[in-house]
This record gives structure tokens, C-alpha cells and sequence, in this order.
């Protein structure tokens, strides 16, 4: 067990409450008391009982964005946003990566109680809703993007099915009629892919095209350059590709130029998030634009309605915008 208040008090030959007075950064203690104390602190190797300092300070505001990759430019992007919104409220932001590891997902959810945050904004990829359900924390928790769906906490996200279904009915509506998806992902029941696959599926379905479906393990450029590859070695290569992501598409575009082949006149390529790079790519790539500042400020909202009210209303699902963005990668044969 760790020094207490107490064991410092001892020590520095002072009372508990001037102990305190100087753990909590109170002002009213003379240089030289401070001193004594501090040196105390450090000789017991003194460490605060977080917890029990917020419980008796309230709200820290300090708020935990935790993110699968802090190096994907959707979810930097998205999380300036977040740390914008916050700024409204005079909040801070801590932002931990997960990397879609259930382990650290897991010690994000159970360490929340260790940390001086208020509330948590997570965007999971390997815990499921049992799980979270199972939460014995009260901490006020939002999420993000498409693993978990009604669970038990407040959830926020663009219709993924409804955008991958637009997207592709935007390729079908250029005349091309073989439309392929990239991104499919292996044994993927939940989550972003099944969603966007679904949407896609939809669309050729409603038209009657046939399927086909580039699979890939990451989203990431090169994912999609391997797998474009692969679509353009096949029998009948498609005429048109949507990819579940920009990062995919630009990987994708890089094989379709290195082929010899012309973006759009000879495959017309499509993504999904809108980030910085498909803006300045060449061409430039047509794609589904998340409203990323509205999903942080819906985010941040539930949070702070949670913080103020605490647990007890249901879970609430709120929907965020998107709309289409059609540049030269689409832009007519």
C-alpha cells in the first residue's frame, strides 16, 4: 500500500490538511512549509488517489478521445474537430490509440476511474456491446463509428449503408456496368465493411449488376493498390471501383495510372471520408464526405449532457450528415 496523507504529514512534522493544502496546489502555504512537504512527498514516493480528488473536486474538465490510428487522416482530422468542440466548452482533450486491440480498448474502458477525465469519446474496433455493457464505470461514454450499433452507450455515426448504396449508384449512373467494391473484409460481421458492402450490394442489386469484390485486411494505400491489382488482372476488370475508404482509393489509383490505364475514361473511381490528400490527388478523387465537424460536436454534446445529467436516460443513436463530392476521378469518360 502506498503513503498516505498521514505517513507525509509524519514526516514533515505538519498537519494532514496542510498536506492536502499542497497536493491540491492551494496557495496559502508558506514557501518554506511547501518545501517541507514536497520533500516528503518525494522521499515516500507519494501518488494521489485520483479518484478520490475528483470526487472531491467534481469535474476536472478534461475530457478522453481514444482512436484506433491517430496516423489515419480521417481520424486526425476528425479528432482536431473533436478538440475544437471541446475548446467551446473549455474542455481539454487526452487522446489515446488504440490500435483495434481488444487489450487496450479494454484498459481504456477499465483505467477511466485511474485518470482525471470526465468523460470518453471511443471509437471501438475490437470490444462488443456485451462487454461495454458490462461496465461497472460510470464515466460518461460516447461512440463512435460502426462496431457496435443500439448498445449500451450514447452512439453517433453517418448511415454507412445509405452513403456506400449512393456512391455506387453515382458509378451505375456514369453508364458503367462493372462496378466493383474494394474493401470487403475477411469474417468481418460488425463495423465499417459489412455496412458499406451492404450499401453496394444494394445498388447493383437494384440494377441488376453483377457483384464483384476486392477483400483486404487493413485500410490503407497499399491494401488498396494490392487489391486493385488483383481486380485488374481479373477476366472482365471492372469499369468502375468504389473503395471503402480515400487511403484505399489512392492506393488504387496509384495501380490504375502504373497500368497504363485513365482515371475516369477507362475506371472511374470513387471513396469514402473526404480526406485532405483526395483533394489535391491527380486526379482529384471523387468521394463520400462524412461531416466530421458535426459528428465531434454531436459527439462532444452527448458527452457533456451526459456529464451534467449523468446515467440514467436510454442509450441515444444520433445520425451526422454526409453528402457527395464528385471531382475529376469520376468526372465523365
Amino acid at each position: 500500500m502506498g503513503a498516505s496523507l498521514r505517513d507525509i504529514a509524519r514526516l514533515a512534522g505538519v498537519s494532514v490538511k496542510t498536506v492536502s493544502n499542497v497536493v491540491n496546489g492551494y496557495a496559502h502555504v508558506s514557501p518554506a512549509t511547501r518545501a517541507k512537504v514536497e520533500e516528503a512527498l518525494s522521499r515516500l514516493d507519494y501518488r494521489p488517489n485520483l479518484s478520490a480528488r475528483n470526487l472531491r473536486q467534481g469535474r476536472t474538465g478534461v475530457i478522453a478521445l481514444a482512436l484506433p490510428e491517430l496516423d489515419s487522416p480521417y481520424f486526425a482530422e476528425l479528432s482536431r474537430f473533436v478538440i475544437d468542440a471541446a475548446a467551446e466548452l473549455r474542455w481539454l482533450v487526452v487522446i489515446e490509440q488504440t490500435d483495434g486491440s481488444l487489450d487496450r480498448e479494454r484498459r481504456i474502458l477499465d483505467g477511466v476511474r485511474d485518470h482525471r477525465v470526465d468523460g470518453v469519446i471511443l471509437s471501438p474496433i475490437a470490444i462488443g456491446a456485451d462487454e461495454l455493457a458490462a461496465r461497472t464505470d460510470d464515466t460518461a461514454l460516447v461512440l463512435l463509428g460502426e462496431r457496435i450499433h443500439d448498445g449500451p452507450a450514447d452512439h453517433v455515426a453517418i448511415d454507412n449503408v445509405r452513403a456506400a448504396r449512393d456512391i455506387t449508384e453515382h458509378l451505375i449512373g456514369l453508364g458503367r456496368t462493372r462496378v466493383a467494391a474494394l474493401g470487403a473484409e475477411d469474417n468481418a460481421a460488425s463495423g465499417t465493411a459489412p455496412l458499406r458492402l451492404a450499401g453496394y450490394r444494394e445498388a447493383m442489386a437494384a440494377h441488376g449488376l453483377p457483384e464483384t469484390v476486392a477483400k483486404v485486411e487493413r485500410y490503407r494505400r497499399g491494401q488498396g493498390a494490392a487489391a486493385m491489382a488483383e481486380l485488374l488482372a481479373r477476366p472482365e476488370p471492372p469499369d468502375a471501383v468504389f473503395c471503402f475508404n480515400d487511403l484505399l482509393a489512392l492506393g488504387a489509383m496509384r495501380t490504375i495510372l502504373a497500368a497504363g490505364l485513365r482515371i475516369p475514361e477507362d475506371i472511374a473511381l470513387a471513396g469514402l471520408d473526404d480526406i485532405e490528400d483526395g483533394r489535391f490527388s491527380t486526379p482529384t478523387l471523387t468521394t463520400v464526405a462524412p461531416d466530421k465537424a458535426q459528428l465531434a460536436r454531436i459527439a462532444v454534446d452527448l458527452l457533456k449532457q451526459r456529464i451534467d445529467g449523468g446515467p440514467g436516460s436510454l442509450p441515444r443513436e444520433v445520425g451526422a450528415s454526409y453528402r457527395l463530392m464528385i471531382r475529376e476521378s469520376t468526372a465523365g469518360r
